[in-house]
C-alpha cells in the first residue's frame, strides 16, 4: 500500500513538474505564455509592449491587446506594398518594419526611403496620446526646456512619461560646453495638430511627442529641394535624445535633422 501511495504521489510530482516546464513568465508584459507562443511572436509586438507598459497588456502572432480590452492587428496581409503605400495605409508591421540604430555608428547617409520611424500606424497613436487636438491637449503638460540655454517653455505629452523624458534630455543637454548651445537656444516648436505638409497623415507634433529644435541649423529636405543629406546637428545631442527614448529624423533618407520625437518601441532591445 505504502509503495503504490508513494508511485501514485511521484507521478503526480512529475506531471507538475512537466507543465511548469512548458511554460514561461514574459517579465516584458507580466503575462504567463508557452516557450512556443512567445517565440512565435513578432518582435515588433514584443517591442511595442516593452516600451508601453502602462497601456498595452500582451501580444499573441499577430493582435496587439491594450489593457482597456483593444485588440488591433499587427499584419494586415496585404503583401508588396511600396514605400509610399506604408507611409499612406500601414499596420503596425510596417511601422516597426525598419530597424532604427542609435549612436554615432549607423549608415550614413541613409539609403533610400530607409527612414524608421516615419512609417506611423495613426490609430496606434490615436489611441495612446488622444484622437482630436482637444484630447490631446489635456494631456499636455509643460516642461522648461534647457532653461540656462532657452530660457523658454514647451508643451509636451505626459503620457508614457514623454514629458519626464524630455526633461531628462533638457538636463543633460545643459551640461554641455557651451559650443552646443546655438542648436538648442530656441525651439522650431512641439504641440501642434496638423497634417505633414503635401500629406494626409498626422504629424508626430499633432500628439505633443515631437520636438523641433533650432531651425537656423536644421536640414529638411523639402525646405532644401534635394535629396543629398545634409546635416549640421551634433551627434552629441542626438545621442542624448536617443538615450531617453527619442528617435531622430535626421537618420531618414527623406531628412529632418531638427525633429526628435518620442518612439521608445523602436530603440527598445
Amino acid at each position: 500500500m505504502i509503495i503504490l501511495f508513494r508511485l501514485v504521489l511521484a507521478i503526480a510530482l512529475f506531471s507538475c513538474n512537466l507543465q511548469k516546464s512548458n511554460y514561461t513568465n514574459n517579465d516584458s508584459n507580466n503575462t504567463l505564455t508557452t516557450t512556443k507562443s512567445y517565440k512565435s511572436i513578432p518582435d515588433g509586438l514584443k517591442k511595442l509592449v516593452a516600451a508601453y507598459p502602462d497601456h498595452l497588456d500582451s501580444a499573441d502572432e499577430n493582435n496587439l491587446y491594450w489593457k482597456d480590452g483593444t485588440v488591433m492587428q499587427y499584419d494586415d496581409g496585404i503583401q508588396g506594398k511600396s514605400h509610399d503605400e506604408k507611409l499612406d495605409s500601414p499596420d503596425l508591421e510596417d511601422m516597426m518594419s525598419q530597424k532604427y540604430t542609435p549612436g554615432s555608428n549607423w549608415n550614413s547617409p541613409p539609403a533610400e526611403n530607409f527612414e524608421p520611424g516615419r512609417i506611423r500606424y495613426e490609430p496606434f497613436f490615436k489611441k495612446m496620446y488622444g484622437s482630436s487636438s482637444g484630447e490631446v491637449q489635456s494631456n499636455l503638460v509643460t516642461v522648461s526646456w534647457v532653461p540656462s540655454i532657452c530660457g523658454c517653455s514647451v508643451q509636451f505629452n505626459s503620457v508614457n512619461g514623454a514629458a519626464d523624458k524630455l526633461k531628462e534630455v533638457s538636463d543633460e543637454i545643459e551640461k554641455l560646453p557651451t559650443e552646443f548651445h546655438k542648436y538648442v537656444k530656441r525651439t522650431g516648436g512641439t504641440f501642434n495638430w496638423r497634417n505633414i505638409a503635401g500629406t494626409k497623415r498626422l504629424s508626430n507634433h499633432s500628439f505633443g511627442a515631437a520636438i523641433d529644435i533650432n531651425t537656423n541649423y536644421s536640414n529638411y529636405w523639402q525646405w532644401d529641394g534635394s535629396m543629398t543629406w545634409k546635416n549640421q546637428i551634433p551627434m552629441e545631442i542626438v545621442e542624448i535624445f536617443e538615450k531617453h527614448g527619442f528617435i531622430w529624423g535626421g537618420k531618414w533618407y527623406h531628412y529632418d535633422t531638427m525633429h526628435f520625437e518620442y518612439r521608445p518601441e523602436l530603440l527598445a532591445k
